[in-house]
């Protein structure tokens, strides 16, 4: 029983870690934030974007379209489209304005904002540099240099060890 119970621990234990990880706790935040400031962008749109659009045409961008081919003729009751293939453009064109004042607003508002922020931060608090070991280059260097005065022999001979590279004289070795 007491094997089970703590298994189960481990697994909430991991859980949790998982949850409360800042890149999940950040996403889900974010998650939340986008849907409710989504409905302020449409009401944007719609309250403001299309009567400005309405002066200048019909009130709802939803109304614009073009006909691809034959007469587009559509039900005045339903407005279900009778003939024709028509393009409705103008509900592109207002997903579009919506989702570029949305990525607008979160720009100027949080992302620049935050970005400043850890600047500041940054700026108060420098990173003390961390003295680098050789790099990948100094070290392929090295065992490269290594291998090759093991296969001269001046260190495979000193070092007490066989050669790591077969001889060259047929295997009877040096005598």
């Amino acid at each position: 029983m007491s094997g089970e119970n703590s298994g189960s621990s481990g697994v909430l234990t991991g859980f949790k870690a998982f949850l409360l990880r800042g890149n999940v706790v950040e996403l889900a935040v974010a998650v939340v934030i986008g849907t409710a400031f989504s409905k302020i962008v449409d009401s944007v749109v719609k309250g403001f974007v299309n009567p400005l659009v309405g002066a200048v045409g019909t009130k709802n961008l939803d109304d614009y379209r073009s006909c691809l081919r034959g007469p587009c003729e559509t039900d005045p009751a339903t407005g279900e489209i009778l003939t024709g293939v028509p393009i409705s453009w103008g509900a592109v064109l207002s997903a579009s304005l919506t989702f570029l004042i949305t990525a607008a607003v979160v720009y100027f508002l949080m992302i620049l904002p935050m970005t400043k922020y850890k600047e500041r931060q940054a700026a108060k608090n420098p990173v003390a540099e961390v003295e680098a070991g050789p790099s990948e280059v100094q070290l392929l260097t090295e065992i490269r240099d290594a291998l090759v005065s093991q296969r001269d022999g001046s260190v495979a001979e000193g070092a007490g060890g066989p050669p790591l590279v077969a001889p060259r004289d047929g295997g009877t070795g040096p005598k």
